[in-house]
């Protein structure tokens, strides 16, 4: 059990895998046994299969969030080619790769324990608490065939069709369900199939990679931290009411120049710029960021009623009195421009 005690009638200690398949469900059960470590001794207990549950929770949402997202996509006409698509996007469908290269490795040596951690951490922190967050103001403001949207929608349909197989010998019931809700015509099961080999690799030289978006996940959760401090004093509501200035040291001031007004969807705030370290006044928050402090302001603009951004210019169009002039061209003009994020 939990205690490292044997499992006995006369203790009263014995977790009955019917009763848990009743209550929890049977992948509950196979996501238990697949993140026990089997070369030990394996404990289980009601609070141990609650972990398991929540973990299992947290990897079915990840999967339900992007098939909403997926909603009125075919990959037969929609689906982008990886130099048509956004920097973060591709950024996305190569951490997949890598991620599936480890996978599939771990796989091979049935250490199966080293696939559920890989894949939870994945949608724990790649993408609950990055990628997936930054995504929804292009997937709900910008048009609804711009590319801005079809090349995030592109990267989802790729890390979809690679998680349900990734999740397929564990989650078994999960990845069927999943799979037949998947877009783009497929065969009538997921155990029918091999590893997904639609995923592209970031091209050597690629300016924004695998370390730049690092730097910037570093960075995100530097501002998260005082966003946190913030709300927790009742000094801003949503991240989006705040307006933040990144005093960087001069390599990171360039580094983040990338991004230009995008840096803003990155960090989810309503403005974000860059100045100089040595312009940092004495209230900056100092962050475990090296070469970094910030300021973060609570906005005073309004916020537009459909993007929820707190802008200079929501109300300044006549016809659209509560949107912001980005929302304004996403509806009536040819649409705001992405590149990056």
């Amino acid at each position: 059990d939990e205690n490292g005690r044997k499992m006995s009638k006369s203790l009263g200690n014995v977790v009955a895998p019917q009763e848990v398949n009743d209550s929890l469900g049977a992948d509950i059960m196979r996501l238990w046994v697949a993140s026990t470590d089997y070369s030990g001794e394996m404990a289980v207990s009601k609070v141990i299969l609650q972990r398991s549950a929540d973990a299992y929770r947290r990897i079915r949402n990840t999967a339900r969030f992007m098939l909403a997202n997926l909603n009125g996509f075919d990959p037969a006409k929609d689906l982008l080619q990886p130099e048509q698509m956004l920097d973060l996007d591709r950024w996305a469908v190569d951490a997949a790769l890598r991620l599936q290269e480890e996978i599939i490795e771990a796989y091979a040596d049935y250490r199966f324990w080293n696939v559920y951690s890989k894949v939870h951490n994945f949608c724990v922190q790649e993408l609950g608490g990055f990628y997936l967050d930054i995504i929804k103001d292009r997937q709900y403001t910008t048009a609804a065939d711009s590319v801005a949207r079809r090349s995030c929608q592109s990267a989802l349909f790729h890390i979809s069709e690679a998680l349900v197989r990734w999740i397929a010998p564990i989650l078994a019931f999960t990845a069927e369900e999943i799979w037949q809700f998947l877009p783009g015509e497929r065969n009538e099961s997921v155990m029918l199939n091999t590893w997904y080999a639609g995923l592209e690799r970031l091209p050597e030289g690629f300016e924004l990679d695998r370390a730049y978006w690092d730097r910037v996940m570093e960075v995100k959760a530097a501002v998260n931290k005082e966003l946190e401090n913030l709300r927790t004093a009742k000094a801003i509501g949503a991240s989006l009411q705040a307006e933040v200035t990144l005093f960087c040291d001069e390599a990171k001031q360039a580094d983040l120049a990338k991004l230009g007004d995008e840096l803003r969807f990155a960090l989810i705030t309503s403005a974000a710029q860059t100045a100089p370290l040595a312009d940092a006044p004495a209230d900056a928050v100092v962050t475990e960021v090296e070469g970094l402090k910030l300021k973060i302001l609570k906005s005073a603009h309004a916020k537009c009623g459909r993007c929820w951004h707190f802008r200079a210019d929501v109300g300044s169009h006549a016809a659209h009195p509560e949107l912001c002039g980005r929302c304004v061209s996403n509806i009536e003009g040819e649409g705001e421009v992405r590149k990056h994020a």
